[in-house]
């Protein structure tokens, strides 16, 4: 597990969509996970 799976799985208690938020940095749209992260329902259980 990775920090990125962290913050996803705490973004996902929070009851937010971590693929949904984005936003703008150098002309790209970025993450707040980038494109690692993935809600780990085993930490959660």
């Amino acid at each position: 597990m990775c920090v990125h799976d962290l913050h996803a799985t705490v973004l996902h208690l929070f009851g937010l969509n971590h693929e949904q938020h984005t936003f703008r940095y150098a002309g790209r749209d970025m993450r707040l996970t980038d494109v690692k992260g993935v809600v780990r329902k085993g930490i959660v259980a």
